[in-house]
């Protein structure tokens, strides 16, 4: 049975999500402030479209299915009217999603699910202006949506888990993956983009490095791994103890910036130093580290030779 996905806000994210469910078969209705702006956001999709096609980024048949299956509604109401599952993706004016909230939930079936595609209002306070909040939550998709793999999947308190699984398996269907958060401030992804955007700026303010440099070290070392591991993955590789040391050595100057962790303490207080003790945040089987470096090894030679073969972003 084919799904039916209404977009609310057809701008560049929603667009991008609209892609995104038409190429996994959707049928997909979005809506705008006006019929006018809907429809010319839907011309534009379709020429990015062919574009992407062009660059060997989308399937050779990717115009002609995003437009047999993306459709202009006339208003809102019309677009989730028959909709299994809603996006917002409107500005980030809790205003302006309160009153998009109230009128989807007005115009949707009982069971449908409304999803924000939010990356900064909490969901519980998004939440209050939708009717049946427990099919309410947050599934926020980066930026470029259609080539960013992951989702950022956020229940509030109140949200039926029935909705969760629901929804990551509709994002499944488009080919990305899921991660599950709590409905914190910034979630997860933000926290973690700000906190090393934070830092960066200090280094900058403090004359350590240029931007250039900043960018030229994060993207040829340690960001040159996390497309294949995240932080933990990372630190068990490299050994609990070694991070320790490196926190004693960072509070000689920024005793409180940089504190040890209590969780990096404890599983060193219990012996588990990362891969090297086959304990860690990760906990890879001892007969599985070979492979895992193996496997490391050939990814980032892998990396390297692409970014080789694609050369400099043309930021110059």
């Amino acid at each position: 049975m084919t799904r039916k996905i209404a977009i609310v806000g057809s701008g560049y994210m929603g667009g991008g999500i609209a892609q995104v469910m038409a190429l996994a078969g959707a049928e997909v209705l979005i809506s705008d402030v006006s019929l006018e702006v809907t429809q010319a956001n839907r011309e534009r999709l379709i020429e990015e479209t062919r574009k992407f096609v062009a660059d060997g980024l989308f399937p050779s048949d990717a115009v002609e299915r995003i437009e047999r299956q993306v459709k202009v509604a006339e208003s809102i109401e019309d677009a989730v009217r028959d909709a299994d599952f809603i996006e917002e993706a409107v500005p980030e004016k809790i205003d302006i999603k309160h009153e998009i909230f109230k009128r989807v939930s007005a115009a949707a079936r009982p069971d449908a699910i409304i999803a924000t595609n939010t990356s900064t209002i909490s969901i519980a306070k998004l939440s209050e202006a939708v009717t049946n909040p427990e099919r309410f939550l947050g599934v926020h998709f980066s930026n470029p949506s259609p080539f960013v793999p992951g989702v950022e999947i956020i229940p509030h308190e109140g949200t039926d888990p029935a909705v969760v699984e629901r929804a990551c398996a509709i994002v499944h269907e488009t080919g990305k993956e899921t991660a599950t958060v709590k409905d914190v401030t910034g979630f997860v992804l933000n926290r973690l983009q700000y906190a090393l955007f934070h830092e960066a700026t200090q280094l900058l303010e403090e004359g350590v490095a240029s931007p250039e440099d900043i960018d030229t070290l994060v993207r040829t070392t340690f960001g040159f791994r996390l497309p294949f591991f995240g932080p933990f993955a990372i630190a068990d590789m490299a050994g609990l103890d070694v991070y320790n040391f490196c926190y004693q050595s960072l509070q000689t100057d920024f005793p409180e910036r940089f504190a040890t962790p209590e969780v990096l303490s404890s599983l060193i207080e219990q012996g588990k130093l990362g891969t090297k003790s086959g304990g860690g945040f990760t906990d890879v089987p001892a007969e599985r580290i070979p492979d895992l470096i193996a496997w490391r090894n050939r990814a980032y030679v892998k990396l390297s030779e692409l970014m080789k073969e694609l050369g400099p972003p043309p930021m110059k």
